[in-house]
């Protein structure tokens, strides 16, 4: 086994993934960056796997528009932020690197208006 597969939990991501994807309407509450980040990851990596075949990379497309919305929000409040500037990924190059630097910050210690902590 190589020394990068000796260091991805699979069992870590599958669980991450199938968390987001049961709260792909949940846009309440918070999530770390660690669920936020590897749900991104796992999402781009099956995309590129899939996205060659036109009609099935559509469909995958189609189907992780929501839950990337939705962990994004709630990545969003983890960091005391509102959900509504998840629009800001609207704004061509600029706010999509406004978004991936709160995304990438630490969440607020404790509890917030958005909940309690997820760690």
């Amino acid at each position: 086994m190589s020394d990068i597969t000796k260091d991805i939990n699979l069992e870590l991501v599958k669980e991450i993934c199938i968390g987001c994807l049961q709260k792909c309407l949940v846009i309440n509450g918070r999530a770390r960056r660690r669920e936020f980040w590897i749900f991104f990851l796992a999402s781009l990596v099956a995309g590129l796997l899939v996205g060659w075949i036109p009609v099935i990379g559509f469909l995958f497309s189609l189907a992780i528009c929501v839950p990337s919305f939705t962990v994004g929000v709630r990545r969003l409040h983890d960091t005391d932020r509102s959900g509504w500037m998840a629009l800001l990924a609207f704004i061509p190059i600029a706010g999509l690197i406004i978004l991936i630097y709160f995304w990438v910050q630490e969440g607020t210690a404790g509890e917030n208006k958005y909940g309690p902590n997820p760690k």
